[in-house]
């Protein structure tokens, strides 16, 4: 009887000690950004606007990538905004070209995409082979078309607070700040480096006076002195520095919100391809005092895949600069 005793005593135990654990492994998963979740989720919604178009015989919108060389990573991504195409009813054109192709052939092919009625937005996906002047191609773009939000025109717009084609990732991040009711107005926000693709667009988004904004934004870059003293302060970290792991647990408070934007390659020998994929972000420590956090992958990634398609939407529907 007594043996009895015990054993049932142990299997309690054992009971509360596993609800305890599904319990704390529930609360950490909790505040997970699930960027790949909200992406469908968004796909699903444009989905029902081009039906929409379709039904009503209007014209379906058209996104055309042009991709230069074999560069792996670029391959990639090029294919997934087109499998994206066909996956919400867009029509997509994918222009394969030679890394041997010339500057000048390039422009040509830009020209063309420029003047044909049919596309209502293209990228040329970078990066692009050393003698070819990237910024070049960018400025010829018709900013009309420019659904990656890289052109001046759109930038500055954007900066004006005029409808405008976002940056990709920028807009990938505002929208899983709105959909997730995360709150950016009167809070301190780091952003951490300042490109011209993440960090500069996001830093002038997050400080409109608009929803989500209204935050006080401190743009932090390799200049930055005590780094630390700025993202200990902040409620709002968006990690776009492009080094592996960068930001620690005892660089950040807690209920900080994390969103990591980098996606690094780091050597792993107890992996199949010898390497693992990695944000900017010490991801387990710094999810352990996060209020919520982006995982990488599957975070910020297909976000900005699915503001591309947004952007396309908008150019077929004249949102921007009109018919």
């Amino acid at each position: 009887m007594e043996k009895n005793k015990n054993v049932l005593a142990i299997l309690v135990c054992a009971f509360f000690i596993f609800a305890l654990c599904q319990y704390n492994i529930n609360l950490i998963m909790s505040n997970i950004i699930d960027g790949k979740g909200l992406a469908n989720k968004i796909k699903e919604e444009i989905a029902v606007e081009v039906a929409k178009i379709r039904k009503a015989g209007g014209k379906i919108p058209h996104l055309a990538a042009v991709l230069v060389g074999e560069d792996a990573a670029s391959q990639v991504y090029v294919r997934n905004k087109v499998r994206s195409c066909e996956q919400v009813g867009f029509e997509s054109t994918m222009i394969r070209k030679n890394i041997s192709i010339t500057e000048e052939e390039l422009l040509e092919i830009v020209a063309g995409l420029n003047d044909d009625p049919k596309i209502d937005g293209f990228i040329v996906q970078l990066p692009l082979p050393k003698h070819i002047d990237e910024e070049k191609i960018t400025l010829a773009i018709n900013p009309r078309k420019d659904v990656d939000g890289f052109h001046p025109a759109n930038f500055g717009r954007m900066a004006q607070g005029l409808p405008a084609y976002l940056p990709a990732t920028p807009f990938g991040i505002m929208q899983m700040l709105d959909r997730y009711n995360i709150d950016v107005e009167g809070k301190e926000c780091v952003v951490l480096g300042r490109s011209n693709i993440v960090g500069t667009p996001i830093s002038i988004l997050l400080s409109r006076k608009a929803r989500p904004g209204n935050a006080t934004v401190s743009l932090c870059h390799s200049r930055t002195k005590d780094l630390k003293s700025h993202t200990l302060r902040a409620d709002i970290i968006i990690a776009a520095i492009g080094i592996p792991e960068f930001l620690t647990a005892d660089m950040v408070k807690d209920g900080v919100v994390i969103i990591d934007v980098g996606i690094n390659r780091v050597n792993d020998e107890n992996t199949k391809r010898g390497y693992r994929l990695a944000g900017d972000v010490k991801y387990e420590e710094v999810a352990a005092k996060a209020s919520y956090i982006t995982p990488v992958p599957g975070g910020v990634g297909p976000m900005t895949v699915t503001s591309l398609l947004m952007n396309t939407l908008k150019s077929c529907r004249g949102e921007v600069y009109g018919k």
